[in-house]
C-alpha cells in the first residue's frame, strides 16, 4: 500500500510538471492576458485543481499523523508542500475576491500572482519523498557545509584575482571593448573558472589568453579539492540511507532468523536437561 501510494504521488508530481509547462505556452498566456480562458486553459485548471487537491490530502494526513505539529512544519521539505500548495489557494481566493467587476484588482495583483504561480515548481521537490538519490543529496549538502563554503571562497579569491588581470590585458593593452570594467569581467571569470565558457565575452590579445589559460586552470584545481571530498560524503550518506531504507523494509526476516536462533538454543537446553535422566534411568534398569 505505501509504494502505490508513493507510485500515485510521483505520477501527479509528473502530471503537474507537465501542465506549468503547457501553461507557458503562447497562446494559452495570450488568453491569460486577455482575461479569456478557453477549452485548454479550463482543462488545466481542473487538472491543477485535482493535483493541488491530492497534495493537500496527503499533506493533511501526513500532519495528522505527526506527533509534533511544530516540528513538522519546521521540516523542509514539509515548507516546500506548503509554497508549493499555498499560491493556488491565494489565487484563487484572490479571483473570488475580484469577482467579475475586480478587473483592476486582478491587474495590480498580477505580478504578484505570476510570482505566486511561479512557485509551483516547488512541486518537483516532492520528489525527494520517494527517491533515495534526492534524499541522499540532501543530506550530503547539509553535511558539506563547510566544503560548500570553501569552494565558495576559492571562486571569491580567484575572481576578485583575474578579473581585474583581464581586464588589464583587454581594455588597457588590448584595447578590446568586450571587458568594459573590472564587475563585468567578474561574469567572464565565473564562466571560465568553471568552464562553461558561454562565450559571449572572449579575450583576443595574448596577455588576456595567457590570463584566460590560468584562470582555467586554477578553476579546475580549486573546484577538484572539495569537490573529491563531496562525492565522498554523498557516496557515504548513500550508503546509510539505503541501509536504514533496507532495514525498514524487511523487518520481518531478521525477526525470524531470531525466533529460529531462541528455538534452536532452547532446544538444545532441553536435550541437555534431558541426557542426566536418561543415564539415572538406564542405570537403574540395568541394576
Amino acid at each position: 500500500a505505501g509504494k502505490l501510494f508513493a507510485c500515485v504521488s510521483v505520477a501527479f508530481v509528473a502530471v503537474t510538471a507537465v501542465g506549468l509547462c503547457l501553461s507557458t505556452m503562447p497562446d494559452i498566456r495570450a488568453e491569460e492576458e486577455r482575461g479569456e480562458c478557453s477549452a485548454k486553459c479550463h482543462s488545466l485548471f481542473v487538472l491543477e485543481t485535482v493535483c493541488v487537491a491530492w497534495f493537500s490530502f496527503e499533506f493533511l494526513l501526513r500532519s495528522l499523523q505527526a506527533e509534533s505539529k511544530c516540528a513538522f512544519l519546521r521540516t523542509p521539505l514539509n515548507i516546500i508542500d506548503i509554497l508549493a500548495i499555498l499560491p493556488f489557494y491565494v489565487s484563487l481566493l484572490l479571483g473570488l475576491a475580484a469577482g467579475p467587476a475586480g478587473s483592476k484588482l486582478l491587474e495590480r495583483a498580477g505580478l504578484v500572482l505570476r510570482l505566486l504561480r511561479a512557485l509551483r515548481v516547488l512541486y518537483v521537490m516532492r520528489l525527494a519523498r520517494h527517491s533515495l538519490g534526492l534524499r541522499s543529496l540532501g543530506l550530503t549538502v547539509r553535511r558539506c557545509a563547510r566544503e560548500f563554503g570553501l569552494l565558495l571562497l576559492f571562486l571569491c579569491v580567484a575572481m576578485a584575482l583575474f578579473a581585474p588581470l583581464v581586464h588589464l590585458a583587454e581594455r588597457e593593452l588590448g584595447a578590446h571593448r568586450d571587458f568594459s570594467s573590472v564587475p563585468a569581467s567578474y561574469w567572464w571569470a565565473v564562466i571560465s573558472m568553471t568552464t562553461v565558457g558561454y562565450g559571449d565575452m572572449v579575450p583576443r590579445s595574448l596577455p588576456g589568453q595567457v590570463v584566460a589559460l590560468s584562470s582555467i586552470l586554477s578553476g579546475i584545481l580549486l573546484m577538484a579539492f572539495p569537490v573529491t571530498s563531496i562525492f565522498h560524503t554523498f557516496s557515504r550518506s548513500y550508503s546509510e540511507l539505503k541501509e536504514q531504507q533496507q532495514r525498514a523494509t524487511s523487518p520481518e526476516p531478521a525477526l525470524g532468523e531470531d525466533s529460529i536462533r531462541e528455538d534452536s538454543t532452547r532446544s538444545a537446553t532441553a536435550t541437555e536437561d534431558s541426557s542426566p535422566d536418561l543415564e539415572g534411568t538406564s542405570s537403574a534398569g540395568g541394576a
